[in-house]
């Protein structure tokens, strides 16, 4: 069973991931029909981070999935035997 500490941590990311996902969405999908001189528009950065900042985003986890798998293959590598 989670413990009390484990059940906020995961609480937390589920929210975050949950307020992450909402201001995305809002910003990819909603913001482009809204007139560029309204109000919500200074809350949220320029369209070309929309595409600019998931791209980093996926290549850092593919470098740290990569990164994992070589730590993972090295340290299993059997040694060559000599004869």
């Amino acid at each position: 069973m989670a413990t009390g500490v484990d059940q906020a941590v995961g609480m937390s990311l589920v929210v975050f991931s949950l307020l992450l996902f909402t201001y995305y969405s809002v910003w990819v999908i909603i913001l482009p029909f809204v007139d560029s001189d309204h109000v919500l528009h200074k809350y949220f950065l320029p369209r070309e981070y929309s595409v600019i900042l998931p791209g980093i985003a996926a290549v850092i986890l593919l470098l740290c999935i990569g990164a994992f798998t070589a730590v993972i293959m090295w340290k299993n590598r059997k040694p060559k035997k000599v004869d």
